[in-house]
């Protein structure tokens, strides 16, 4: 049996791990809940990192004393050697947007298979500063582009040019230096696409592991440009940054609409990433001893979880709410495992009944820190065969089965009810992004995104249900040459018969849709920290803080980067 088959087995099998239901898991509230994990891909990225000790080296550093100017990295990692190149340019306040449409930012960069040399560079240079403008050819995986913190990069650069190091107290309301305004691959703009990376460089072949580095290189050469800049402001009073401190600096980001869609246009990828963190939890739960060191790591755990909660500074009034309940709620487990922890279903169970969502999700976050021998091997098992495959000959009382058993989430929703439908999705021409449109705009409807799966199968099961009918008998093939404008559909309903999850248990055209809980729940797979939302449509976070830094590569290394504290000044 393979080590694939194995996992299958853990789920499917007569002995089968006890997962919890769909219905529990896909609530887009709970999925809105979600944090970052050991399964998440910033961690399992630094983690293959350090454990095959990737060598990465700067070759290229010409950056004048205001620290403009051009790097290059090489990057030997066990099956490739690979580039990442960054052009740094002078932006003017004027020029400085962080949308998606802006035309210049501070930085850009790119990650390129293989050695570049300096007419390659120079081929770089003509294109990746222009993002969407240039062009690139399928040597490049990844474009992306950053812009400084306006609160801390001069701040930073000022301390430690007069020799002072940063207030942390400063650091922690903005944990970054630079932001991220959107990181491209998978075939954009001429990039190789994700079929090729997978295939051909096992070192980048999870998903969005190669997106996660251009973000973890952006992270550390941010605190190597700070420092280059500080020393020639003034090198008598110039002082280096401390180490926690480094590593208490992350990388901004701001995600908007334009990560929702994925979600829902990817069901047997998020399938995966659900099922192996819910199998993950299942392993904790039916094997996970507890000893006493168990208990003191979860005891500190979730006082860091609290600590860290306390920490996170969000303008956004309703989820600074949430963090106080949440800082709570985690001293509410606290009393509960030191007076009456005796397995983890009980406690699980306890925070079900007295808990927010967002508690009882870091509660399995932090059971998956305990045990990373039942954990971490789950990591190989992100990928997915994407493809849902029309069963023409499936008979179609068969596939009303399926719809009633699978779907009766989707069949429970009143979708004639006032305001049931009252949202489209659409992609603004004029912003590049996925916006929010009322039924109201007759024209706009026209462009709506497929993202309605609830509203479609409901149309898709009443229009069958009159067909088996008239043809009580018939099968799938048949149905589709009578209805062919519903084969994408039967398709999905079909295909994910063979998931445990996937699909997304909401109505995603209701007026009071919060497309929040679908941006959070990707950059929770991710494994950012500190949501500060803006508004119902964007999020702010940070990302990589608390991670280790190049230079720690090849050290010791404990991968407990969960829920970053403040370093102590």
């Amino acid at each position: 049996m393979t080590k694939h088959a194995d996992i299958r087995a853990s789920l499917w099998g007569d002995n089968a791990l006890p997962l919890r239901p769909p219905s529990q898991v896909m609530n887009l509230e709970r999925l809105g809940s979600l944090h970052q994990s050991r399964l998440s891909f910033m961690r399992t990225l630094v983690r293959r990192i350090f454990r095959e000790r990737w060598k990465i080296e700067l070759v290229t550093f010409e950056l004048n004393n205001d620290g403009f100017g051009t790097v290059v990295y090489e990057v030997n990692a066990p099956d490739g050697l690979f580039s990442f190149v960054l052009f740094s340019d002078l932006l003017l306040p004027e020029e400085r947007n962080d949308r998606v449409i802006a035309t210049k930012w501070d930085l850009t960069m790119a990650l390129v298979e293989g050695r570049v040399n300096p007419e390659y560079i120079a081929k770089l240079k003509e294109n990746v500063p222009k993002q969407e403008a240039g062009r690139v050819d399928s040597r490049v995986f990844v474009l992306s582009r950053a812009n400084r913190s306006a609160r801390n990069f001069d701040y930073v650069v000022n301390q430690l040019a007069t020799g002072q190091q940063p207030d942390v107290s400063k650091i922690a309301e903005v944990g970054y230096l630079y932001r991220t305004t959107a990181v491209y691959g998978s075939g954009k703009l001429g990039m190789a696409d994700w079929e090729k990376v997978q295939q051909k460089h096992r070192d980048f072949a999870r998903p969005f592991a190669s997106e996660m580095f251009v973000c973890f290189m952006l992270r550390n050469f941010s605190l190597l440009q700070v420092e280059h800049i500080a020393r020639h402001r003034n090198e008598q009073t110039f002082t280096p940054m401390r180490a926690d401190i480094k590593r208490y600096f992350g990388i901004g980001n701001s995600t908007g609409l334009g990560m929702a869609p994925y979600l829902v246009n990817h069901p047997v990828l998020i399938n995966q990433w659900i099922e192996m963190r819910e199998l993950a939890l299942a392993r904790i739960r039916s094997l996970g001893a507890i000893t006493s060191q168990i208990k003191t790591t979860l005891l500190e755990l979730l006082k860091r979880c609290a600590q860290h909660t306390h920490e996170t500074i969000t303008e956004d009034k309703q989820q600074t709410q949430h963090n106080i309940i949440l800082a709570q709620e985690m001293n509410k487990l606290t009393e509960q495992v030191v007076t009456n922890f005796t397995s983890w279903n009980e406690l699980i169970a306890f925070s079900e009944q007295h808990c927010s969502l967002q508690s009882q999700e870091i509660l399995v976050s932090v059971m998956l820190e305990l045990y990373p021998e039942l954990v971490d091997d789950l990591e190989d098992f992100h990928c997915a065969d994407e493809n849902l495959d029309l069963d023409p000959l499936m008979p179609l009382h068969q596939l009303k089965a399926v719809i009633e058993r699978r779907y009766d989430w989707a069949l429970a929703i009143d979708f004639d009810a006032e305001g049931a439908r009252e949202t489209y999705w659409y992609r603004s021409e004029e912003k590049m992004e996925p916006r929010l449109g009322s039924i109201a705009d007759v024209e706009g409807k026209k462009k709506a995104m497929a993202l309605a799966v609830g509203y479609a199968v409901r149309k898709c099961y009443n229009i069958l249900v009159d067909y088996i009918t008239a043809n009580p008998s018939q099968i799938t093939a048949r149905f589709m040459v009578a209805h062919p404008k519903l084969r994408g559909i039967v398709r999905r309903i079909q295909g994910m018969d063979r998931c445990v999850y996937g699909d997304i248990q909401a109505n995603l055209l209701d007026k009071n849709v919060l497309p929040m809980h679908l941006l959070r729940c990707k950059l929770a797979f991710f494994g950012v920290s500190k949501f500060d939302p803006r508004s119902r449509l964007w999020v702010r976070n940070t990302m990589f803080q608390g991670a280790p830094l190049l230079e720690d590569i090849g050290k010791p290394f404990s991968d407990d980067w969960f829920m970053p504290l403040i370093p102590k000044q």
